[in-house]
């Protein structure tokens, strides 16, 4: 509810340039700020660090409907940033002087979760040594809907039967989520509270199966083969 309430000030940004600036990026650089507050981590402290932001955001719903309005949009100086996915990142990144990897990734349902493996992949390989990491996604646009239910997608009873027999199509949720990923060993020196501990992942595609949108089977249990080799765990004893 209210997304398009904002207090741009406190993050120095004007209230003119706030009218255009897609809620996904207000969302966003709130929770950036909630994260770390969570953390223990005066945001101001990390200006100029190599902390890294990776966001998962895969569609554009507020730029669509700023499309459908163009002739009575004024097209200002803040318009191509304020519409533009990559910024859903970046703006938490010059917002706090991030100074490391700072990326929105679009895998469509996967987005959050590829996201996550990004921000871990910079920290083991020694890239950052903090990463902001998550997804958000708001269902502004009346045809995306329609879209998705002219492809079969949507659920028609409205609700999700993942992995059961029963399943006939997805349900669109929205909403927005970050976390904050160190390597075990940084949480422990600084005593930042640890939720959970990333042991491995892993990434892949489908490649061909009987269609662009449909699962291949042999594809995501190789996926989950590779995740379990890399924490170095058997998917018994889990």
């Amino acid at each position: 509810d209210d997304v398009d309430l904002f207090d741009p000030l406190f993050f120095g940004i004007s209230p003119r340039e706030a009218r255009v600036i897609d809620p996904q990026q207000r969302l966003v650089l709130e929770l950036a700020w909630e994260a770390l507050e969570d953390a223990g981590i005066a945001p101001g402290s990390l200006a100029g660090s190599d902390a890294g932001v990776f966001v998962g955001a895969s569609w554009s719903d507020y730029s669509a409907l700023a499309h459908q309005a163009a002739p009575h949009l004024e097209i200002g100086p803040h318009v191509a940033t304020g519409m533009h996915d990559s910024i859903i990142a970046n703006r938490v990144s010059y917002a706090l002087g991030l100074q490391g990897p700072s990326m929105a990734v679009d895998t469509a349902c996967s987005s959050s979760l590829v996201a996550v493996h990004l921000a871990c992949q910079s920290l083991w390989s020694g890239e950052s040594d903090l990463a902001l990491a998550g997804g958000v996604t708001l269902n502004l646009f009346g045809p995306h809907y329609l879209a998705m239910n002219e492809i079969g997608a949507l659920s028609p009873d409205g609700r999700c039967k993942a992995f059961d027999a029963r399943a006939d199509g997805m349900v669109r949720g929205e909403g927005a989520a970050l976390v904050v990923v160190t390597p075990l060993r940084v949480a422990l020196e600084r005593g930042l509270p640890v939720y959970c501990l990333i042991r491995g992942s892993a990434v892949n595609n489908d490649g061909l199966s009987n269609g662009l949108t449909a699962p291949n089977p042999s594809a995501q249990e190789a996926l989950l083969r590779s995740a379990y080799q890399r924490a170095d765990l058997s998917p018994w004893l889990v």
